[in-house]
């Protein structure tokens, strides 16, 4: 096993994103066989995971992916087609990289028939190995020929590599660099010194030279960029084509030595002007030779003027950082607003103004904070959506379906934490909609559908809250089958009244499950209970909604970020509360006199709609004399109006969420804790867990 450093861990993770990458690229060649960009991305991502992984001592995988990697540079040249067998090997490939990762730290461990059995598949596609038996033949690509190596186009580059100062120290050797650029053709290697410091202040750890390459080659750029690709970040490196030529002739003339002094950056056009500002220019020339109107010179320098005026985009760069720090920078900022909240309340009460205007800064300041430090956690959904690419693919392909996966809102974005979490849930919901939603290309053809299904999953912001949709165009949920199940475990009595909604949350009870036969994708009533226990524990919400014979839509309901909730904040007796306020509706009054009214019913006529409420103080056994006029905050809960009676609505609050330990552990209807600008504790209620359990009362 690799012995654990920080650089070991870099690669890991460098690797993990590396997979993603790969497995979303073969997604798309399968998809469009002709994406050339697509190939050139794999190659790349797979290039890398054998150079890093050799550096860092992953030896077995450096090894496993350059049998890959050469496949991948045959297909970008043309001599291996795009094949079914090649993309399965390519994801079983991905696949076996991603189990030598996890090996090395303790995981399952590596099947060694399992690399030779693709190595091996990999050399038939390559046609380094005849087996007639094997039943992978290489196929004539339609689009991409084998190339002949007699007639290919020669190139040549000029290439400026200039590493930075500091390049020593990551291990790296530009020698090394010049002499792979050496194996790919004719090339000339010019050291450049001028960067090179007097002795007193020379630091022989920094790297002072910079090279100028003049590369002529069959290989096209893509193959320089390789060369390049661990240090495209440590280095300024520019390439650039200066003449396309064939054996016989060359196609651009000759450069002048102005043009290549320039072109290179060593001198400027202004220096070459000044030098030859003792002759006349050459619009002046032109004009008074008659060659060119003195109105076609104004229009090229008008052109040369806007040319000159373009300057290229500037790069981004971004830092890898682990997400315990950023957990430990949200718990600081945390800290920060409930304390920036007590300095303004003491500002409040003490009323000076020479105070007030500092505080207000203040307040300001963390609040803008507050929102950065949350918007850093923030990673767009379409990071959870690819994953499931590849679920669609093998799963349809198991149970003979032809599905697509159809993907919208992948730019929205949502805390890391929520992310993470929301992978089980997804691969279930996606799952039953292959399995029990999509029928079979036969089924969809009697039923006048198209053979191909469709799975739909979308995301989109909803005020505070993300709302992400996963739907199918299949056979939908029936109503009489669901409620005949439930009967026959006992969920439900036959008598019992439910509606449509009702029958359809019944999928989600423990141990239930519509399927006759029990396999490998689903039949044993065990997902749906998790899922909505998941997203219950992030605070979410889950509806259905089926239409038979059209489809399923599955909607879920979630915040945006666990840190920093938005909440309504109220009071029973001398204790505060805090609701999230993604569920409130509507604040209504009820007197003692309506209460008694129903007889001791909990339910409460809204506008001509009867709501059943629960009442916190008697559900928390708080000791305290009743009001004359309590407030009922009425909810959406799980698509269920229920009203909280409590004494009093503060307002919303801004609520910044801390955990209660392991105390309390058992106390299921409080999700956490807040401390407000005084000091109080106020503790948040858990609406679903709430509402269960006036149910089973």
């Amino acid at each position: 096993m690799v012995e654990p450093n920080k650089f070991v861990e870099g690669f890991r993770q460098e690797a993990e994103e590396l997979l993603v990458e790969i497995e979303a690229a073969v997604l798309d060649i399968e998809e469009n066989p002709d994406e050339h960009e697509a190939v050139n991305r794999l190659f790349r991502a797979m290039h890398t995971i054998k150079g890093s992984g050799a550096m860092f001592g992953f030896d077995d995988i450096a090894k496993f992916a350059h049998h890959v990697e050469t496949a991948l540079d045959k297909v970008r040249e043309g001599a291996v087609p795009v094949t079914r067998e090649l993309i399965d090997l390519t994801l079983s490939s991905r696949d076996q990289i991603k189990i030598m990762l996890e090996a090395s730290t303790g995981g399952e461990p590596v099947d060694p028939e399992k690399n030779l059995e693709i190595i091996n598949a990999l050399k038939v596609i390559m046609g380094e190995e005849d087996d007639d038996s094997s039943p992978i033949k290489r196929k004539e690509h339609p689009l991409s020929p084998e190339p002949d190596m007699s007639e290919q186009t020669e190139m040549t580059y000029r290439i400026r590599l200039k590493p930075s100062a500091e390049i020593f120290q990551s291990g790296m050797d530009p020698a090394l660099l010049l002499q792979d650029l050496r194996e790919l053709g004719e090339c000339s290697v010019v050291a450049q010194p001028e960067n090179i410091p007097t002795l007193q202040s020379y630091n022989q750890e920094q790297c002072y030279l910079f090279w100028d390459i003049t590369l002529t080659t069959v290989k096209d750029i893509n193959a320089i960029k390789d060369v390049f690709i661990f240090v495209e970040d440590e280095c300024d490196i520019s390439i650039e084509i200066i003449e396309k030529h064939d054996r016989a002739e060359s196609l651009a003339p000759i450069p002048r030595l102005g043009d290549i002094l320039v072109d290179r950056g060593d001198t400027t056009k202004d220096a070459i002007n000044h030098t030859l500002s003792k002759q006349k220019k050459i619009g002046e020339l032109l004009v008074e030779t008659g060659e060119v109107s003195p109105e076609k010179i104004k229009s090229a320098l008008y052109e040369q003027e806007v040319l000159g005026k373009h300057k290229p985009a500037v790069a981004t760069s971004s830092v890898r950082v682990p997400s315990d720090r950023l957990d430990k920078l949200i718990n600081l900022v945390g800290e920060l607003v409930i304390t920036q909240a007590r300095l303004s309340q003491v500002s409040a009460e003490v009323n000076n103004i020479e105070l007030s205007a500092p505080v207000e800064e203040v307040e300001r300041l963390t609040g803008e904070l507050r929102d950065n430090v949350l918007s850093i956690r923030m990673m767009p959904i379409g990071t959870t959506f690819s994953k499931f690419r590849r679920l669609v693919r093998d799963l349809s392909a198991e149970l003979g379906k032809k599905i697509d996966l159809v993907t919208k809102g992948a730019e929205t974005e949502m805390d890391k934490t929520v992310l993470e979490r929301l992978d089980d849930p997804l691969v279930h919901l996606i799952r039953n909609c292959i399995d029990h939603g999509i029928q079979t290309p036969e089924e969809r053809r009697s039923a006048g559908k198209s053979e191909r299904g469709t799975i739909l999953l979308s995301a989109q912001h909803r005020g505070t809250s993300v709302m992400i949709k996963i739907g199918d165009d299949g056979s939908g949920l029936k109503p009489e089958i669901i409620r005949k199940k439930a009967e026959e475990k006992g969920l439900i009595s036959r008598e019992q009244e439910l509606t449509q909604k009702e029958i359809f949350a019944l999928i989600f009870a423990p141990g239930f499950s519509t399927a006759d036969v029990i396999t490998n994708v689903s039949g044993r009533g065990v997902g749906m209970d998790v899922v909505k226990k998941t997203i219950e524990a992030l605070r979410g919400s889950i509806e259905i909604d089926s239409v038979p014979d059209q489809g399923t839509t599955i909607t879920l309901i979630l915040p945006l970020t666990l840190a920093i909730i938005h909440g309504l904040l109220v009071t029973i007796g001398n204790d505060f509360f805090v609701l999230p306020l993604m569920t409130v509706e509507e604040c209504e009054e009820m007197k003692h006199t309506e209460a008694e009214k129903h007889r001791g019913r909990n339910i409460l006529n809204v506008r001509g709609e009867i709501v059943p409420y629960i009442r916190l103080r008697d559900h928390f056994r708080i000791k305290c004399n009743p009001r004359e006029i309590e407030h009922v905050v009425i909810a959406d809960v799980n698509g269920r109006r229920i009203g909280f009676v409590v004494d009093n609505v503060i307002g919303g609050h801004q609520t910044v969420i801390k955990s209660l330990g392991p105390i309390f552990v058992n106390v299921r209807e409080i999700s956490g804790a807040t401390i407000l600008g005084d000091g109080t504790v106020a503790l948040i209620l858990d609406t679903n867990v709430l509402l269960e359990k006036a149910m089973e009362q």
